[in-house]
């Protein structure tokens, strides 16, 4: 079955389309200056295990090309895992636990309002974990009926071709040579395996499909697999021939389906009652096609099928699109930031494509229950407009589209106009309980994507697909603000919590970055209102220019105006500093650019950049720096090795404190990246106007302007 599959053809077709359109004036040689960046591997690393996927579907391999040492990489590095975005599954509700029951109430501006942040409710663990990402099944390989251990891989030479998408893994055992090739469908959620080996016609290697019960889901972050009480789940074989396999998974009301075909006849044995062993009836290959769906697999294609597919698809993609090549270029860091550029594309891609907005930790391993943080939305996708692969982006909007009803419902629960948006959510866009529903630097991002997607198509069709997008959250963004009769001016909370999360919430009011991003959305949703040949809304226009300024103290901004502590107190330079990002990811709404060129120098002169610093932090701090023409800064920033969460590994992730993979530090790289290699509206004159001009050589191609 192909899982939303008008979507995905349709985004095959858009990235086709765009290879024809441009290679014949391309002079970036895309081909060489991706194909030098493709991992290769001769050891065993378990902060590199490789991943093929479609945006919707990943799988993660070890060293064997397979799931082989799970645990080995599990503890020691990066899981490897198989998930699907659609894949979920939610605990038994015997209590009827409902949003409202985790309330607190918070007086202010005159009103109470209930806000689910009280931690210590008995509803609260349940609506925080549930609904939870699924996994799907382990693929690895058996040797004489046993585990396979590290120790019986010899001579590793493995390989993920990133321009066909097509991983290679060669190594002997026992003295012998085994080949596994694994490659992911482009539009459907099946993986393709090819290996060949002597050891197979001798019975000594078999492939191991086991399906776990879930994740330990007491474990927030980088949860293992669940493999206890095999009793509480079910795996029926739905149906089984020479060559077929196919099953039914199911725990409560959660159900996938998996479906093995072979392209020759195979043996499968059950050791127990959730695992299954393959081999060959005879000779010395296995190739075959693993497929899952929610409803029924549909494994048409053959394993050279899928991986002539998945080559046809990623050659295509890195032909669309934006390059940049900074060949030439006398700056030791050059190459490293070109290698994080190319693979963050990658990674981002076969990651972030999927029918419901990612987690930070993208289809690789699981964080907060599989849930989307939407502040981190912008991080995630921004990047793909900018690119030049919008459809990437498309795709998440359309999420927002549809939790439209849910947005309006949770605005009017809290006394507000429009569509408010959830913090940490599953797919039916319920909110979780804690400090999630008082962040607010989430809520202008739908308007400054759909920008982005208007930047990418300015036509009447892009107006009227998103225009009530915009309306709605700006509508809810005006009513969020209260007028402050003694300073003739309008306010932004309390209750809130900002973009650097350690204030207190209750009482914060006018963060800076906040109160930028506020005008600047209100700012956009007029001129999508004049576009349409409607008249200004004066209610948003009224809140933007009475909107309070910006809280600055001794000449720098701070974070914000209720605890303007931000260069007084150590303990306030800790997290991001996110008022940065009012000239930077934003184009500096209420800025005075000298005061905020004091504020970057001092942030990066006193900043606390061993606390709480993510790998976003660099990228956006780089944003700002470019802005102010500090171009030596911004590269000094983005590539800066003196604090923690700024490294990538061999396969292009961004291991950040308890989290091995965190993706929207890949995102911002790539945004920060575009913005100094495309520029921005008022940049600069000439060719990548965010880098310095000496030691850096930049052939920059296909990039859209940042707002």
């Amino acid at each position: 079955m192909i899982h939303s599959s008008w979507m995905r053809l349709a985004m095959l077709a858009a990235v086709a389309l765009a290879a024809g359109a441009g290679a014949a004036d391309q002079s970036i040689d895309r081909r060489a200056l991706v194909e030098r960046h493709s991992p290769h591997l001769r050891a065993v690393d378990a902060w590199a295990p490789l991943s093929v996927g479609n945006g919707q579907f990943c799988f993660t391999a070890d060293v064997t090309g397979l799931q082989s040492f799970p645990d080995y990489y599990s503890k020691n590095g990066i899981a490897v895992e198989t998930q699907a975005r659609w894949s979920w599954h939610e605990d038994p509700n015997p209590n009827g636990y409902k949003l409202a029951d985790a309330n607190r109430d918070y007086t202010a501006h005159g009103s109470t309002v209930g806000y689910p942040t009280n931690m210590k409710a008995a509803a609260t663990g349940w609506l925080r974990e549930n609904p939870h990402a699924m996994p799907l099944g382990q693929l690895g390989l058996r040797y004489q009926g046993r585990p396979l251990a590290i120790e019986d891989v010899k001579n590793i030479d493995q390989k993920l071709d990133l321009w066909s998408g097509v991983l290679t893994s060669r190594y002997t055992i026992d003295g012998q040579p085994v080949s596994v090739t694994t490659a992911a469908s482009p539009a459907r959620d099946t993986l393709a395996v090819r290996i060949a080996s002597p050891l197979l016609a001798g019975g000594k290697l078999s492939v191991r499909l086991a399906l776990p019960r879930g994740y330990v889901i007491a474990v927030k972050a980088n949860p293992p697999l669940d493999w206890s009480q095999p009793a509480s789940h079910s795996t029926r074989v739905a149906a089984q021939d020479q060559r077929t396999l196919a099953l039914e998974h199911v725990r409560d009301g959660a159900r996938y389906a998996a479906l093995l075909k072979a392209e020759a006849p195979i043996d499968i044995k059950y050791p127990s009652p959730h695992e299954f062993l393959i081999a060959p009836a005879g000779g010395e290959e296995l190739d075959f096609t693993l497929s899952y769906a929610p409803d029924d697999a549909d494994g048409a294609e053959g394993a050279v099928a899928v991986i002539a597919q998945s080559a046809r698809h990623w050659q295509a993609f890195w032909r669309s699109g934006a390059a940049i090549d900074f060949t030439g270029s006398i700056d030791p860091r050059a190459a490293e930031l070109e290698r994080r550029v190319v693979l963050s594309q990658y990674l981002t891609a076969i990651q972030f494509g999927g029918d419901f907005p990612p987690q930070e930790s993208g289809l690789t391993t699981t964080t907060w229950y599989g849930k989307h943080h939407t502040e981190m939305v912008w991080w995630h996708t921004a990047h793909f407009a900018l690119w030049g692969r919008p459809q990437y982006l498309a795709n998440t909007l359309r999420w927002f589209q549809q939790t439209l009803p849910v947005a309006r419902r949770i605005a009017a629960s809290r006394g507000l106009k429009g569509a408010r948006w959830p913090k940490m959510t599953g797919p039916q866009g319920r909110d979780s309980p804690g400090g999630n529903p008082l962040i607010v630097w989430n809520q202008p991002h739908p308007i400054h994507l759909a920008e982005l997607m208007y930047r990418s198509a300015p036509d009447r069709q892009t107006l009227d697909r998103y225009s009530e997008l915009v309306f709605a959250t700006a509508d809810a963004m005006a009513s969020m603000l209260h007028w402050d009769a003694a300073g003739k001016r309008y306010v932004l909370g309390p209750p809130l919590w900002i973009a650097q999360e350690i204030y207190d919430q209750s009482t914060s009011m006018n963060p800076a970055y906040e109160l930028s991003y506020w005008a600047t959305g209100l700012q956009i949703a007029q001129q999508w209102r004049a576009r349409l040949g409607l008249p200004p809304d004066q209610d948003w226009e009224r809140k933007r220019l009475q909107l309070s300024s910006l809280p600055q103290k001794d000449g720098k901004y701070v974070a914000l105006e209720s605890t303007p502590d931000t260069w007084d107190n150590i303990a306030s330079r800790h997290d991001h500093p996110s008022f940065l990002m009012a000239l930077g990811q934003l184009p500096g709404a209420g800025v005075d650019r000298a005061v905020m060129r004091r504020t970057l120098d001092a942030v990066l002169a006193n900043w606390d950049w061993q606390t709480k610093i993510w790998g976003w932090d660099y990228p956006m701090i780089a944003m700002t720096a470019a802005r102010l023409d500090a171009r030596r800064q911004a590269v000094d920033v983005l590539l800066k090795t003196d604090g923690p969460n700024n490294s990538y590994t061999a396969a292009g992730h961004n291991p950040n404190t308890n989290l091995p993979v965190y993706l929207p530090g890949n995102g911002a790289l790539l945004a920060a990246v575009a913005m100094m290699a495309g520029g921005w509206d008022g940049a600069p004159a000439g060719a990548a106007p965010g880098f310095p001009r000496e030691g850096w050589v930049v052939r920059a191609e296909g990039f859209k302007p940042l707002p």
